[in-house]
């Protein structure tokens, strides 16, 4: 059967799997574990500890923040130390709980099942679509590809929404990362019941598992078990070698065909949900053994470093204590990323914490840990080509730096999904992605302004005694001002594409053209 892939872009960067064949292996617990709150997207967790509080593994210490949030559990066992700000991978001190540890550190709460029985859905009829949600919420499971979108939020479709299948994600396209991988080939009973209890959830009948064709052994592996077990709802659909086929929107189109439309469109509009291989695993340990989510597959890789590997990791230990079992930072520039090369950002320090969505550390050494100084664009339009959603990174990443928001929302900038594909391939290494990364924020602040609830207004002082004097022509502008709707719900202005102005000061200045020694001279025969 021919491998799919999807529809639009795409580039093939250089793969070094080099930690493929390096079995996971359990790392120490740390002696001090740091927990950042805002381990997933939306609101931050709230804590629910405070210092002196003794915790086992698997103790909530901070609870969800809201909605879309998720709740945190201690890896280890021992006393909270400090609950306040320290360093976390975004570069910024940021709220925090730190626990540090008591002895072995590995006294777990008595509700977790820690058998290594295998559970089937079959044999469990209480398990509703309700009670499963409310499993996976409680225990605090996120998007464990990078993204780390709260699990139960994904299984809740809003009004009107209705989905066919669900799809799992065993791309692990990024360069580098083998995390998923192992966990492929080490667990796949765990991954096939996770993903049956996913369709539970949201009461579909179909499932995908969608894997590149450089992982042949996991999709030898899952389809065979799949066939053993007779489970004819579920299939393992090969994928051809492309990045980003992770992509969420593009694994959609590429297993089942489907195209996802610009936001405010989510898969679940076309009818699939999808969830990481990461994810699956965690929600079968959250809904058959209780285990809140508290450890997960690593990759710590490069290739300067002396020994790539796989580690399943408890939350809160730091970059440096995996590196460090990895044979040490390699000597000269080293730059240190979390995720891969692709999607990865550099983090400040090595003492920054594994969080939930820590699917690597990779190191980058040499000359690969340097950028190349930036040239002038060429106009060769690559990163169009690139591009998986079909933008123009090109104009995009000119407006970010011109602050032309308007025309940047126009041009669906929201829509970029950060790949990275369009930096990759530009031949003048324009800091392509830096620039977009910063006009989508900006947009997506904007447009999230203009939903939001229009502050209350301020009380009005009692009436004056004295007679009010008649309006004016001059009180006009002040009661028009008055009157007027505040920005956040004014009408979004559009900038048509062909009047879009690039002149003015953050324009680069037009060359001025120097004269030769001597004019040009017209030929004699030349024709009038």
């Amino acid at each position: 059967m021919r491998s799919k892939t999807f529809r639009i872009g795409g580039v093939h960067p250089e793969e070094n799997k080099l930690s493929n064949d390096s079995v996971t292996k359990q790392a120490p617990l740390p002696k001090v574990a740091v927990y950042p709150l805002s381990q997933h997207i939306g609101a931050p967790a709230k804590a629910i500890v405070k210092e002196g509080d003794k915790v086992k593994v698997g103790t909530m210490i901070a609870e969800a923040g809201g909605f879309v949030s998720a709740n945190i559990f201690s890896s280890i066992s021992g006393t909270v130390v400090k609950v306040g700000d320290a360093l976390d991978v975004s570069g910024a001190m940021k709220p925090c709980v730190v626990v540090q540890r008591e002895g072995e550190g590995n006294v777990w709460e008595e509700s977790i099942d820690r058998s290594e029985k295998l559970e089937r859905l079959e044999s469990h009829p209480e398990l509703t679509p309700e009670e499963i949600i409310n499993r996976i919420k409680y225990a605090g499971v996120v998007g464990m590809g990078g993204a780390c979108f709260p699990t139960h939020v994904k299984l809740m479709p809003p009004p009107g929404a209705k989905a066919d299948c669900v799809i799992i994600n065993g791309v692990e396209c990024e360069p580098y990362i083998t995390s998923d991988y192992r966990l492929m080939m080490e667990k796949p009973d765990q991954l096939l019941e996770g993903l049956k209890i996913l369709m539970a959830a949201v009461k579909v009948d179909k499932g995908y598992i969608g894997i590149e064709d450089n992982k042949p052994e996991a999709i030898k592996e899952l389809s065979e078990k799949l066939l053993r077990l007779g489970i004819s709802n579920i299939e393992v659909v090969p994928l051809q070698k492309k990045y980003p086929q992770g992509g969420e929107k593009q694994l959609i189109d590429a297993v089942i065909g489907r195209q996802v439309p610009a936001p405010p469109a989510i898969p679940i509009n076309v009818g699939a949900i999808v969830q990481n291989a990461g994810t699956a695993v965690a929600v079968y340990e959250a809904v058959m053994k209780r285990k809140p989510l508290f450890e997960r597959y690593t990759t710590v890789t490069g290739k300067q470093l002396s020994n790539p590997s796989n580690y399943l990791v408890r939350m809160g230990t730091s970059f440096g204590e995996l590196i460090n079992l990895c044979g040490g930072m390699p000597e000269g520039d080293n730059k240190v990323l979390a995720g891969g090369p692709m999607m990865g950002r550099a983090v400040p320090s090595i003492d920054v914490p594994v969080g939930k969505g820590q699917n690597s550390i990779t190191i980058l050494s040499g000359d690969e840990a340097k950028r190349k100084d930036p040239q002038p664009c060429i106009r060769c339009a690559k990163c169009v080509s690139a591009c998986p959603m079909g933008l123009e990174p090109f104009l995009l990443a000119k407006g970010s730096a011109m602050e032309k928001w308007d025309m940047l929302e126009q041009e669906d900038i929201t829509s970029c999904i950060e790949c990275g594909s369009c930096q990759f391939t530009c031949p003048a290494h324009r800091p392509l992605l830096d620039d977009i990364r910063k006009g989508k924020g900006t947009v997506s602040g904007i447009i999230r302004s203009r939903t939001a609830p229009a502050p209350a207004p301020a009380a009005k002082p009692a009436p004056a005694a004295k007679t009010e004097a008649p309006a004016t022509k001059n009180d006009a502008p002040a009661a028009k001002a008055a009157n007027a709707k505040p920005m956040s719900t004014a009408p979004k202005p559009f900038v048509a594409p062909a009047n879009i102005d690039f002149s003015g000061p953050k324009q680069n200045p037009v060359p001025t053209i120097k004269k030769g020694p001597k004019p040009a001279v017209m030929p004699t025969n030349w024709p009038k």
